[in-house]
């Protein structure tokens, strides 16, 4: 029986214990669109391991429903891939829960597999969205045409491509950070799946050793240089996968420079004709100088605003402090541009030589000829022949780069390539746009830094004795360099020029990888997230709701976190705990952290909303057992379709979750919710069926006494006990929760259950329920010693079933009164149609009523129910007997006045020594109702008898026709 004890004992686990909690931290109920309560202090609060969880109110069916509309799109859009999610992790668990904690080989292949969900869903998107893509693209400025890797539109159209772009990358990130933190001998394989596997330690390196088998030991030997080492690639690799094109990049430039498309064969077009001009109006054979007479004055730009260099080789400009013509320029600046992109997205050596030879300008490709990541191949090994293999220390070039990256005659492009192949910073500071522009600038920086520090440590020999002592400008500090992949991160925040990327759910979340707090970053998101939910729960306003905490969190009140309506990024980040914690990274397979879970619910929330029910119990599996109970007792109500229930209860079974415990669970809920909403006596209200009003010196009955109005929640408390109907193997349960959910609603202030109460006689009756186990009344699942307990349940169940129907039987008689035809017709052959109709509620009402004049709600299980029950009888009993008193009495003027008899014969019974009706009229102080009623009764037949048949001068004296005998 859901007693309170068997309430405690189904609400066992972190989650039910709070369950009458429904108000925010610390029990208080902050305003409906109020978010400043939430703080640092209150995530704090909630990141302790341990503490209490807050059950949010949760949302009725017709909330679901209001909900499902918003949501129906994206619903729609990721459907498919939710479900691929779903697939791959139930297919891959089974087996990740086999291997070691430290194992990440199943970890990789369910990331792996992620990725290329991820990955053909950009292919698809990309397909569709190409034209508009294209059509943006050549319709937005030069500055955010070049660097917009990270920031996506919020179209939507490109916004999903880019946002699906940056869940790849993401994917793609995860495994590059379990690999390195995770190596084994099978991921050593991984660079088939696009992973870098990691040099060897072997074979010994000397001075004369290659600088890329310096280079592969370099990395085999330091680890954080590894790590950034792989982190800088995938920065390539996004750069690949998301950025323009190199052509559309520089077609503004290329417009500005006045000489056609492509870029080829021209060089300093506008400055040689120039110089051509001022050497035909001199008549000098030989180059001009820049100390020519009179040259400063005659050779300058097309707007006399500055001198032009003199000749044309490649250091012209840098050697003799002069500039060049505007077009001249801008054509440097896109040949420039071309190359750092290049750079950037990681193209080698020979995809740099190959396109400055296109454009005769093959002298540029000599700059990224000193990064000795060009020479090392995906497989992690050197090439053994070629110019490669040569001995020589290129760190003297990169000492010479960094020195021309800060030349103030360079433009920042060429200062940028300069900046990535030395390891520069400052330079390459200066073109940076996006997150990860800056991330790959600064992890640039430190590899190719430590790099030639561990040269000069582990080989000093490779460069001339005294080079740094003579050579000053060549010690080349980066001060600035971040300490740590999370310094960095967090200082990105906090830069006007990317803030605002910075704090997106993306890049939150690539930061959380790089810097290695992913765990802060569930636990602060989670605990916020799921103060947010509890409170969109109880919020009308959805959208208004929403635009409070934006406007909260751009204000500054709030942290910038996730936000609850952003289900892609609560799918990822709810993956990849799972994979964590399945690592032991956070929490552990067994205990999982509080950041996890409420990632879970929450995205189980949105897989309820959005229609995925057979998702359900595969991630409530992975919730602790309190939680997932109360999880799926949320989710559960909206499953109304008899095959869909059956499924779910199949799929639980399979998962391990106790559908008994989640139905019982689920019935608090709902009762608690609408307790929150409802009137509620202390005890049980008396039954209010008849009517203030007096017809003649008897009570009418109500109209429609029992209402109609069903509440959202008693609709959620009906369907969830239809599931009952399913356990087979609960028979007392069953029969307990229905008890309760009877009692429950006539506690119900204002009669406003009897409605709700009325429904669930018609949908989960007990003769239904009998019948479904084959009409054994006693059936208990073979348990010995429960017999006595099931049948007092059984009793209380059938009693209370047969108060509803006696009410509904009530009511029926009622509504054939509404239909008397007048006077004058009741002879006619209407009015014996409305008498056969009345006879048969008469009678109706007399064969239900039976059952509860001769110990009704007599059966108690201990002392606490029996109270329950005597209350329930002194509510209930005397209101309906007096009703149906008044029926025999109304009934005897039109049908027989053998009702009379029946009247009396229930005084009678009422006052019988052994009879247990008396003691309800006296405890609820209705006696005297009840001998009025009687009386009057008593003078009816005495008019009957004394007037006969049809007088109605006697009748309207005492209020009622006389009787008429059929």
């Amino acid at each position: 029986m859901v007693t309170d004890t068997t309430c405690s004992q189904a609400a066992s686990g972190q989650h039910a214990t709070t369950l009458e909690t429904q108000a925010g931290v610390n029990g208080e109920s902050p305003s409906e669109e109020d978010t400043s309560y939430l703080s640092m202090e209150d995530l704090s609060n909630f990141a302790v391991e341990g503490a209490p969880v807050i059950t949010p109110a949760w949302p009725t069916i017709s909330d679901v429903h209001r909900a499902l509309r918003p949501l129906q799109a994206e619903a729609d859009r990721v459907g498919k891939q939710v479900e691929q999610f779903a697939e791959t992790l139930d297919r891959l668990t089974n087996d990740s829960r086999r291997k070691p904690q430290n194992d990440c080989t199943h970890a990789l292949k369910l990331v792996d597999s992620y990725r290329k969900i991820a990955r053909s869903t950009v292919q698809y998107l990309r397909e569709i969205h190409a034209p508009e893509k294209q059509e943006r693209a050549s319709a937005r400025p030069e500055s955010s045409s070049r660097y917009s890797y990270g920031n996506f539109s919020h179209s939507t159209a490109t916004g999903d491509l880019e946002r699906w772009q940056q869940e790849e990358q993401t994917w793609q990130l995860l495994g590059v950070m379990l690999q390195v933190q995770y190596p084994s001998s099978e991921t050593q394989q991984a660079s088939s799946k696009g992973y870098l596997v990691r040099p060897s330690k072997a074979p010994e390196i000397n001075r004369y050793s290659s600088e890329s088998d310096v280079w592969s030991r370099f990395l085999a030997d330091d680890d954080q240089a590894w790590e950034r080492h792989c982190v800088v690639e995938w920065l390539k690799t996004c750069a690949m996968g998301s950025g323009p094109a190199i052509e559309d990049i520089v077609q503004e430039l290329e417009s500005d420079a006045d000489r056609g498309s492509g870029l080829c064969a021209h060089s300093w077009l506008y400055t040689k004709e120039a110089i051509k001009g001022q050497k035909r109006l001199r008549s000098w054979p030989q180059a001009l100088a820049p100390d020519s007479p009179g040259i400063d004055t005659s050779l300058r730009n097309a707007d006399r605003s500055k001198s032009l260099v003199t000749q044309l080789d490649p250091d012209a400009t840098t050697r003799q402090a002069r500039g060049l013509e505007h077009q001249d320029e801008n054509y440097e600046r896109a040949t420039w541009l071309a190359c750092w992109e290049m750079v950037r997205r990681g193209q080698g050596w020979d995809s740099v030589r190959v396109w400055c030879q296109d454009r005769v300008e093959s002298w540029r490709a000599i700059a990224v000829r000193g990064d000795p990541r060009h020479h090392l191949s995906k497989d992690g090994k050197a090439p053994s022949s070629g110019a490669a293999a040569g001995w020589q220390s290129r760190t003297l070039w990169r000492k010479v780069c960094a020195i021309a990256a800060q030349s103030d005659r360079a433009n920042k492009f060429e200062a940028a390539v300069y900046g990535a192949v030395s390891g520069y910073l400052p330079s390459m500071k200066k073109v940076c746009c996006s997150w990860n522009d800056y991330l790959f600038a600064h992890y640039n920086c430190h590899v190719l830094g430590a790099f030639d520090e561990y040269i000069a440590r582990s080989f000093p020999n490779r460069l001339p004795n005294g080079f740094h002592d003579k050579f000053e400008k060549f010690n080349i500090t980066n001060a600035d360099r971040a300490k740590s992949g999370n310094h960095l991160v967090t200082s990105m925040r906090e830069l006007k020029t990317m803030s605002e990327e910075a704090k997106g759910p993306f890049k939150l979340l690539q930061g959380s990888l790089i810097g290695k707090t992913f765990d802060e970053f569930v636990r602060n998101n989670g605990a916020l997230l799921f103060q947010t939910m509890s409170r969109l729960g109880r919020s009308r306003n959805y959208t208004k709701f929403l635009r409070s905490l934006e406007k909260s969190q751009a204000e500054g009140k709030l942290p910038a976190l996730i936000k609850p309506d952003d289900y892609q990024i609560i799918r990822i980040v709810t993956h990849i705990s799972l994979i964590f914690e399945g690592l032991g990274i956070t929490g552990s397979k067994d205990v999982h952290s509080p950041g996890t879970e409420n990632f879970l619910d929450a995205y189980i929330s949105f897989l309820g909303r959005a229609g995925k029910q057979q998702l359900l119990p595969l991630y409530a599996s992975f919730l602790s057992p309190g939680r997932a109970i109360s999880c799926m007792a949320r989710e559960i109500r909206i499953v109304v379709e008899h095959g869909e229930r059956q499924t779910m209860m199949r799929l639980m079974k399979q998962y391990g979750l106790d559908l008994s415990r989640v139905l019982n669970m689920q019935l608090r809920i709902s009762m608690k919710n609408s307790e929150d909403k409802e009137e509620k006596d202390p005890g049980y209200p008396t039954l209010s069926v008849l009517d203030s009003k007096k017809q003649g010196e008897m009570r009418t009955i109500k109209d429609g006494f029992m209402g109609s109005a069903i509440s959202d929640d008693q609709h959620d408390l009906i369907n969830g006990f239809e599931w009952y109907l399913l356990l087979d193997d609960d028979w007392e349960e069953t029969l307990a929760t229905g008890a309760v959910l009877y009692q429950y609603l006539f506690k119900l202030a204002g009669s406003k259950g009897l409605a709700a109460a009325k429904e669930i006689s018609k949908r989960v009756n007990f003769s239904t329920l009998c019948r479904r186990r084959g009409g054994n009344r006693s059936t208990n699942n073979g348990r010995a010693g429960n017999e006595q307990y099931v049948t007092k349940s059984l009793d209380t169940f059938q009693n209370l079933e047969q108060l509803v129907h006696v009410l509904s039987a009530l009511e029926v008689w009622q509504g054939e009164v509404r239909k008397k035809p007048r006077d004058s017709d009741m002879s006619s052959p209407m009015g014996k149609k409305w008498r056969d109709s009345l006879r048969k509620a008469s009678d109706s009402v007399e064969g239900m009523i039976q059952p509860l004049l001769h110990g009704w709600l007599q059966y108690s299980q201990d002392e606490s129910e029996a109270v329950e029950l005597k209350q329930i009888r002194e509510a209930c009993l005397p209101e309906v007997l007096l009703a149906y008193t008044a029926i025999l009495n109304y009934s005897s003027q039109y049908l027989s006045r053998s009702y009379l008899l029946k009247s009396m014969e229930l005084g009678a019974t009422v006052a019988a020594p052994d009879s247990d009706l008396a003691e309800c009229f006296v405890s609820s102080k209705r006696m005297p109702e009840m001998v009025d009623a009687l009386a009057v009764t008593s003078m009816n037949m005495l008019v009957a008898e004394e007037y006969g048949i049809g007088n109605k001068k006697m009748s309207a004296k005492m209020g009622l026709w006389s009787s008429k005998e059929s």
